[in-house]
């Protein structure tokens, strides 16, 4: 069962780990992005990364998608991404999300800055956009104590 889905360009680390895993009583971390999805190296960081007993599998965003076709998520699930393009992509391809939480999106170069924790790139604006098209109900906010913040107020 999903009951989370964040964005946060860190992925797994101690405010994700510690807050919201905990809130959501979550058994299982799925990262969706298709270069972390085909690097072992990087899901073996990512395994490291969690707390124990909390399982950690990374995925090509399409290879998920056709996997939770043909099998039931019998854990507590969080689908953790780290942009908007890869939250659209499983959206379009099936994949449940209703309900997303923005963490952060860092400001780089090639990125407006649209609120404290969020930057983004043109490419990710109009995502996000479709995304609210598509029903979403998105909010930014880091850690649960802070303010959610609906997506419309600053994209």
């Amino acid at each position: 069962m999903i009951c989370f889905s964040r964005i946060d360009d860190r992925l797994i680390h101690g405010q994700v780990v510690t807050t919201w895993v905990n809130m959501h009583k979550i058994e299982q971390i799925v990262v969706l992005n298709d270069k972390i999805g085909n690097d072992a190296t990087q899901k073996n960081i990512l395994t490291m990364a969690a707390p124990s007993g909390i399982k950690v599998r990374a995925f090509p965003v399409k290879k998920f998608a056709e996997i939770i076709k043909k099998q039931k998520i019998t854990r507590r699930t969080m689908l953790l991404f780290t942009t908007s393009e890869d939250v659209l992509e499983a959206v379009e391809n099936g994949v449940p999300v209703e309900d997303l939480n923005v963490g952060g999106m860092r400001y780089r170069e090639g990125r407006e800055k649209v609120s404290k924790a969020l930057s983004v790139t043109p490419e990710e604006r109009e995502a996000f956009k479709e995304l609210l098209d598509k029903g979403l109900n998105i909010t930014v906010q880091m850690v649960p104590n802070d303010e959610k913040v609906d997506l419309r107020e600053v994209i």
